[in-house]
């Protein structure tokens, strides 16, 4: 048996179905192609390669488009008939003095914001400035304490203790010491702390029993001509100012005591003054009920007589009570100019102002409070010249600005006010050198705290006021801070310039 083919396509069982050889189209092995009449090819006994199928080519399907939702009909009311037409009243042309009024309104917003950027710029143009150059009169800022308070004669130091008990003209209810306690220097910052009198000398020896002589009274130093006056005849010792000055006796049975509250006073009188300049302090203001803290000036040498004739000066005065006080408390200061020709006439009411700040204390940061003046004007703010407490312009004088009466009562008899600035400018009495002050005080007789306000626990003209004060004592004590940053005045730093030209 022949060897098979290996290249032979083994037989299948499968039928076929290829079309079955005939006689005419078979060939034998020794046929040739060129045989015959026709050329008959071989039929390949290799199957076809299967075709490949074609990969699909992805058709980009068009985005769907939004169909509009169809209209709804309008339900029919019943309230119209179809017949009465639906009145349009934005379609029809509107009256003459409807339009009128349209631009009227736009008329006169236009001529408002053009009349306020006028008077902008006006009062922009009017501010009085001080233009003439500042020489540094003073700057402390108690970074070193051995200097900062001056010994019993004024010397050594920046600031004075003025030490007394009489009320310093205000009638009010502490005195001030020389005591550390009551003024020192710490971190830098200036303090000023009332404290009680009860802590130094006991709560009886206040009500009853003690003569207290305070130590180093500076009656003499602080009153004009060394504590002499002069009645015509001659000049004597004020004696009966001295024992007021410098001691107070309590007694239960005539309802005298001591001065409840300890604090202090503090001058630049035998270091500083000005005329004409500027004054810059920053400080923050006390809490607790009945304190007074000020910062202001007194005339230096008393050119026009004792108070009110010289003037005063209050560049910022406050009260401690809250917010809730009735008669501007801690989130008011005010700036005041006090003179007038006559003690007992005083034109304050014609020359203050205040600025409140709505949202908050005084006591609750540091403000810069500032005064400048000139022959022309004095302007009083805090932190900024917006904030104005007083702006005064020396524009007229004195005299006439106050409106006095003709006639004054001089204690015996009626007699023609006369005019202790006539031969001053429009700026006396505020023409001479000042010297600045700063205190806390407690209580007043003067009428700072309003009769019948936020529960004031004495009245002015009572018989013994300060014993009424006294007898308060649980309640207003209570408002007062325990930490001496909160019952006292906090002073950062004290600034004083002049005009160079001195003028």
């Amino acid at each position: 048996m022949p060897a098979a083919d290996p290249f032979t396509t083994p037989a299948s069982s499968r039928r076929s179905s290829l079309r079955p050889p005939t006689s005419s189209s078979s060939l034998s092995p020794n046929d040739s192609p060129s045989s015959g009449p026709r050329s008959i090819l071989r039929r390949s006994t290799t199957p076809p390669p299967l075709p490949v199928p074609a990969m699909p080519v992805p058709v980009p399907v068009p985005a769907p488009i939004p169909v509009p939702p169809k209209k709804q009909p309008r339900m029919r009311s019943h309230m119209i008939s179809p017949d009465t037409p639906v009145p349009r009243p934005w379609t029809a042309h509107p009256p003459a003095r409807a339009s009128i009024a349209y631009y009227l309104t736009y008329v006169v917003i236009v001529i408002g914001i053009a009349l306020g950027a006028l008077q902008t710029a006006l009062e922009y143009k009017g501010v009085q400035l001080d233009r003439k150059p500042l020489c540094l009169v003073l700057e402390e800022d108690f970074s070193n304490p051995s200097t900062v308070f001056a010994d019993a004669s004024g010397k050594g130091g920046t600031f004075f203790r003025e030490v007394g008990m009489d009320g310093f003209g205000t009638g009010e209810f502490s005195m001030a010491t020389a005591s550390a306690n009551n003024s020192f220097v710490l971190d830098g910052q200036l303090y000023i702390v009332p404290t009680l009198t009860a802590d130094a000398i006991g709560a009886d020896a206040v009500r009853d029993g003690t003569v207290y002589n305070i130590t180093g009274c500076t009656f003499n130093q602080t009153h004009g001509n060394g504590g002499y006056l002069n009645d015509g005849y001659g000049s004597y010792f004020d004696l009966a100012g001295y024992t007021k000055a410098c001691s107070a006796v309590s007694n239960a049975t005539a309802g005298t005591v001591i001065n409840p509250v300890q604090t202090a006073r503090l001058s630049t009188k035998f270091s500083a003054s000005i005329r004409y300049g500027k004054v810059e302090v920053r400080a923050k203001m006390p809490d607790g009920d009945w304190l007074w803290p000020a910062i202001w000036m007194l005339p230096r040498d008393e050119v026009y007589g004792p108070w009110p004739l010289s003037g005063e000066i209050d560049i910022a005065e406050s009260r401690g009570n809250g917010l809730r006080y009735t008669a501007h408390g801690s989130n008011y200061v005010q700036g005041t100019l006090n003179w007038g020709p006559a003690q007992g006439l005083n034109g304050a009411d014609k020359t203050y102002s205040w600025w409140t700040d709505k949202r908050k204390k005084f006591s609750s940061d540091f403000h810069t409070y500032s005064l400048e003046w000139t022959e022309d004007f004095l302007r009083i703010s805090v932190d900024t010249r917006l904030h104005t407490l007083l702006d005064l312009r020396f524009d007229t004088p004195f005299f006439k600005r106050g409106q006095f009466p003709e006639v004054v009562y001089n204690g015996s008899s009626l007699t023609a006010l006369q005019n202790p600035w006539i031969n001053g400018t429009n700026a006396t009495p505020f023409d001479q050198e000042f010297y600045l002050i700063l205190d806390v005080a407690a209580g007043s007789t003067s009428g700072w705290f309003p009769e019948g306000q936020g529960d004031k626990p004495w009245l002015d003209r009572a018989q013994n006021p300060m014993l009424d004060f006294l007898n308060a004592q649980p309640h207003w004590y209570s408002t007062w801070p325990a930490n001496a940053a909160g019952r006292g005045m906090v002073v950062d730093y004290v600034k004083m310039w002049k005009h160079c030209d001195g003028n």
